[in-house]
């Protein structure tokens, strides 16, 4: 299944930068597909069975297509993928192509863990730091969690940034526990 995902995910991504697609748009097209599929039990009932004449299914897309206003080549890889029966792993193959398409882009995921919300500012602050810090333009995702007291967590990649009250304190409680010894 994962080198499945992958073929289709590069694939796609090969297509939308080819053509100079507008990539965030595109994703959004993706996800709003991908919604609607996990949404209605009758949908994928639709687009999975093999029963069903391809044909049928496509005139179904092409409905969606016209309501969403989705792209042509959106609507060609959703075709692809109920032509080859491929459409029950949209989901992976829709987060797979994200990360194709950032890596390709030159974006890095960062998963930022606060104490609590942080304003547009401070937001701005953290991720021009990060793109320093890492040489990539960053695409964060932001997170609450009360118990770090304080600070910041960052996760960019396999990398942990742990500048949190509670990472503070931990570290504390090691040296202690070390010098104990």
């Amino acid at each position: 299944m994962a080198e499945v995902t992958k073929t289709y995910a590069r694939a796609f991504a090969d297509v939308v930068l080819a053509r100079r697609l507008d990539a965030a748009k595109t994703v959004a097209e993706l996800h709003a597909v991908l919604s609607l599929l996990e949404e209605s039990a009758e949908l994928r009932h639709v687009w999975e069975n093999p029963a069903i004449p391809a044909e049928q299914k496509r005139h179904l897309l092409d409905a969606i297509v016209a309501q969403e206003r989705l792209s042509r080549p959106v609507r060609n890889f959703i075709a692809v993928l109920i032509d080859h029966r491929r459409i029950s792993f949209l989901p992976e193959i829709f987060q797979q192509f994200e990360r194709e398409i950032d890596e390709r882009l030159g974006f890095a995921e960062a998963e930022i863990t606060t104490a609590r919300d942080l304003n547009d500012s401070e937001k701005r602050f953290l991720e021009s730091y990060l793109q320093e810090l890492t040489g990539n333009k960053v695409k964060a995702r932001y997170m609450r969690d009360r118990a770090l007291l304080g600070g910041v967590i960052v996760k960019v990649g396999s990398t942990i940034y742990d500048g949190s009250v509670l990472g503070q304190l931990h570290q504390i409680r090691e040296q202690i526990a070390e010098s104990s010894i």
